[in-house]
């Protein structure tokens, strides 16, 4: 059944006004009156939506609850610096269908890319909407939290409130996360994921100074989307 998230909604009706949720519903799927939907929020409400009609400027839906089974799967934080080009897009997407909370896109030394203020809305707009967007597709009933741009020692000082921190890094003393991920399980994770270049030593040692276990990915150097997706990929596989 197709889904469509709407950030807020009450009530047993709801009237569509979104040009690009139209433009899906009346010109790509062809839907028509009687045609059920499932609606869903950030909070991961679900409702099962059966159109009532379907005009040019809006859709009105009369909404039914579903009863979903709330998960108590491990929630897990993807604080990661942001790469050159279009590739954080691919990040947020793949982050998504992967099942992550909440992704920071995240400023270090060596981040090459260089935002002003309303660089970084204009990014931050299209995040969420890719957010949106893969959530609808992968089936999620709940869109994951795209965190405005923040600064890594920003991140690191606020991170009191998880249980497993890490931060995979190139040098030094680092664990397996095969060692990592095992009794007692961990409720709430966040993982740093570093720029091209690794983060600086000055950055390593604040993130252990504050309780982050420093992880090993392996024995070759991955790409910054390459590593996010790979310990989003394992941590989720494993604990899910």
């Amino acid at each position: 059944m197709h889904r469509f998230y709407i950030e807020k909604f009450d009530g047993n009706s709801i009237t569509l006004t979104d040009s690009e949720q139209l433009h899906r519903i009346r010109d790509v799927l062809r839907l028509k009156a009687g045609d059920a939907v499932i609606i869903f929020d950030r909070a991961g409400h679900e409702y099962k939506a059966v159109t009532v009609s379907i005009g040019k400027k809006q859709v009105e839906l009369n909404l039914t609850p579903v009863n979903r089974q709330r998960s108590n799967n491990t929630k897990l934080t993807v604080a990661c610096a942001i790469p050159k080009g279009s590739r954080m897009d691919d990040i947020i997407d793949c982050l998504t269908q992967l099942g992550v909370e909440r992704i920071i896109p995240m400023l270090t030394d060596r981040v090459v890319v260089k935002l002003d203020s309303a660089a970084m809305q204009v990014r931050l707009l299209r995040w969420q909407k890719i957010a949106q967007s893969a959530a609808q597709q992968c089936q999620r009933s709940s869109v994951p939290v795209i965190s405005p741009v923040t600064d890594v020692k920003d991140v690191i000082a606020n991170s009191q409130d998880f249980d497993l921190k890490l931060i995979p890094h190139l040098s030094g003393k680092r664990k397996l996360m095969k060692d990592i991920i095992a009794k007692p399980r961990p409720k709430n994770i966040i993982v740093l994921i570093g720029p091209e270049g690794d983060f600086t030593p000055e950055e390593v040692e604040m993130a252990l100074h504050n309780g982050f276990t420093p992880v090993s990915l392996g024995d070759t150097v991955l790409r910054v989307a390459t590593a996010a997706i790979a310990i989003a990929s394992y941590i989720k596989f494993t604990l899910d």
